[in-house]
């Protein structure tokens, strides 16, 4: 799982090709779904997310909501983010590993290497 948004200009795009590089390096079948959480739901509606994850990889699920919905879930994984000046949004940008029942099982930080994601996800499937 990531928290970030669509308008992000630097790290939200390199992590999510490192999201679907990890997904093409783990194959089709893999028993993984990678899920993207908006931090900015006022512009990143449901068909604003399919398309921009979409051109990473349609595997990569988009979830949205209210304000205080996204909070609510972004509290829940210790995940920070708040308005900035410019449209921006400041965010924390871990991947968050969850186990198999979407319990949280650990969390990388922005721009660990695809290997040692893949070693982290592959642990968890095993």
């Amino acid at each position: 799982m990531y928290f970030g948004y669509t308008y992000c200009p630097d790290v939200c795009p390199t992590d999510l090709a490192q999201i679907a590089a990890l997904l093409r390096s783990l194959g089709p079948n893999a028993p993984v779904e990678a899920v993207y959480v908006t931090v900015d739901p006022e512009r990143d509606t449901p068909g604003h997310l399919a398309a921009y994850l979409g051109a990473f990889d349609p595997r990569i699920v988009g979830l949205t909501g209210s304000v205080e919905e996204v909070r609510a879930v972004a509290e829940r994984y210790k995940a920070y983010f708040a308005k900035a000046p410019a449209g921006l949004m400041e965010h924390s940008a871990n991947f968050y590993v969850l186990d198999r029942e979407g319990r949280f099982a650990g969390s990388l930080p922005p721009g660990t290497k695809l290997d040692r994601l893949a070693d982290v996800v592959r642990e968890r499937l095993s």
